[in-house]
């Protein structure tokens, strides 16, 4: 087998892993990953996006350490597309102060069947909620500042379900 879990002579997957503090497009990073392939069956996209907190949040500010946080992703990203054979994987994830119904996270995933591409999806999701290398914390709409928000239980039990026996 080849990188990325594909058979020699296979196209390498692509995978793509962005940090950026502007909003991304959807439908362009979906485009950009399938093009004019014939090979690939399914595409899933998660769209993760800032909640407003029962109207008491103003903005999440996202940091992470660049760099880190980059490597971090790829490597989950590159054993998504060897664990369930992707076509391709994007990933892309904001920083900076991010409005109520923005746009934070973005998983596209390629594959030839359906159940591949959910599951290379959730797989990465479940990992970047956990493991990934961002801190969050809330901004208040009455001036004051929130906590810094950290995994949830729920989120290590997700990502539970991925370990190899």
């Amino acid at each position: 087998m080849a990188a990325g879990g594909k058979i020699s002579g296979d196209p390498v997957a692509p995978v793509t892993v962005r940090i950026q503090a502007g909003d991304f497009d959807i439908s362009a990073e979906i485009e950009a990953l399938t093009g004019d392939r014939a090979d690939i069956g399914a595409v899933v996209s998660f769209t993760g996006l800032c909640r407003d907190e029962g109207g008491k949040l103003s903005a999440l500010e996202l940091e992470h350490y660049p760099g880190m946080a980059e490597r971090a992703i790829r490597k989950i990203a590159e054993e998504a597309v060897a664990r369930f054979n992707l076509s391709g994987i994007t990933a892309i994830h904001r920083y900076g102060a991010i409005q109520p119904g923005g746009n934070i996270v973005l998983v596209v995933a390629s594959a030839p069947h359906r159940q591949a591409a959910f599951d290379g999806a959730s797989f990465l999701m479940d990992f970047l909620k956990t493991d990934a290398p961002f801190w969050k914390k809330e901004h208040l709409k009455d001036g004051g500042s929130g906590e810094w928000v950290s995994a949830k239980d729920a989120d290590d039990k997700a990502k539970l379900r991925w370990q190899k026996n």
